[in-house]
C-alpha cells in the first residue's frame, strides 16, 4: 500500500509547483507572449515551456530521483518506481487567445499506480486534489460526483483532437449522439479541468480520443476519489496510456457505453 506520510509529502510539493506555475500564467495572462506551433492546429507558448520548467524544476529538486512524463520535453525515466505526469497548461490554445480557461494538472505514478493529482485553475483560484484512497477535494472541500441519472438529464463534457479535420477518428458521430441523448454538452477545451468538474458534480459524465496521460492522469484519480468511474469505451479497465477514455458519476455509465458502441458515421 502507498504510505499516506509519503503521498501527503507528495501532494504537498504538487500544490506547490502547480500554484507557483498559476502564479506566472496568471502574471502573463493576456499579455504579449511567443506562440508557435508543433502541428497545424496545436499549439504551444512561451509560458507552457517556461511553467513546465518551472514545475520540474521544483519537483525535482525535492525527489531527484523521480521520472518525469510531460508534454513540452523529453525527460529522464527515473528511477522506474515514480514518475511525474505533468501538463504545463491544459488548454494552450484557450490561453493563446485570452480565453480564460485552462489549467496545471500534475499527478504522480507509483509502482503504475496513480498516487497523487493536483488540477490549478488560476483564473478561479480554484485547487483540485486527490491522493489515493485519501479522497478528492476543491480547496479543501471534499468532492463526491453528481447523482444526476438518466442520461437524459445528464450534462457531458468532450473535445476534438487537433487533427480532426483530416483524421476520421474525429468524435464527430459520437458529439452528435450524445448531444441528441443528454441535456447539454459543453467543449470547453481544458480537459483537465472538464474531468475535474466532472469529480466536482458541474459535469456528469466526460468521453474523449486521443488524450494523452498528462491530459487525463490528475483527472483521472480526482474521479475516481470523488466516488466517480473511469474506464475505457468499452467499459473494461482504464489506464492513462489509453487513448480513449470515459468518466462518469457511475450512474450513466452504461448508457455512455452503450452510445459509444453505436460507433462510426451517422
Amino acid at each position: 500500500m502507498l504510505a499516506s506520510m509519503n503521498l501527503q509529502t507528495y501532494l504537498d510539493s504538487a500544490i506547490s509547483a502547480a500554484l507557483a506555475a498559476g502564479r506566472l500564467q496568471r502574471s502573463r495572462f493576456a499579455t504579449d507572449f511567443a506562440v508557435d506551433l508543433k502541428g497545424a492546429k496545436d499549439l504551444v507558448t512561451e509560458l507552457d515551456t517556461a511553467s513546465e520548467a518551472l514545475i520540474i524544476g521544483m519537483l525535482l529538486q525535492q525527489f531527484p530521483g523521480h521520472g518525469i512524463l510531460a508534454e513540452e520535453g523529453d525527460y529522464p525515466a527515473g528511477d522506474g518506481h515514480h514518475t511525474w505526469i505533468i501538463d504545463p497548461i491544459d488548454g494552450t490554445t484557450n490561453f493563446a487567445h485570452g480565453f480564460p480557461w485552462f489549467c496545471s494538472s500534475i499527478a504522480l505514478e507509483c509502482d503504475g499506480r496513480l498516487a497523487v493529482g493536483v488540477i490549478y485553475n488560476p483564473m478561479t483560484d480554484e485547487l483540485f486534489t486527490a491522493t489515493a484512497g485519501g479522497g478528492a477535494f476543491l480547496n479543501g472541500r471534499r468532492l463526491q460526483v453528481s447523482q444526476r441519472a438518466p442520461l437524459s438529464g445528464a450534462l457531458l463534457g468532450t473535445g476534438f483532437p487537433y487533427d480532426c479535420a483530416t483524421h476520421p477518428e474525429n468524435n464527430f458521430d459520437n458529439f452528435i449522439r450524445f448531444q441528441k441523448a443528454a441535456r447539454g454538452i459543453r467543449r470547453a477545451g481544458a480537459a483537465a479541468l472538464d474531468l475535474a468538474y466532472l469529480a466536482a458534480g458541474r459535469l456528469d459524465g466526460f468521453w474523449e480520443v486521443k488524450l494523452k496521460p498528462w491530459d487525463v492522469a490528475a483527472g483521472t484519480l480526482l474521479i475516481k476519489e470523488a466516488g466517480g468511474t473511469v474506464s475505457a469505451f468499452d467499459g473494461s479497465p482504464y489506464e492513462v496510456r489509453n487513448h480513449r477514455i470515459l468518466a462518469s458519476n457511475g450512474l450513466i455509465h452504461h448508457e455512455m457505453i452503450a452510445l459509444l458502441a453505436q460507433g462510426g458515421p451517422l
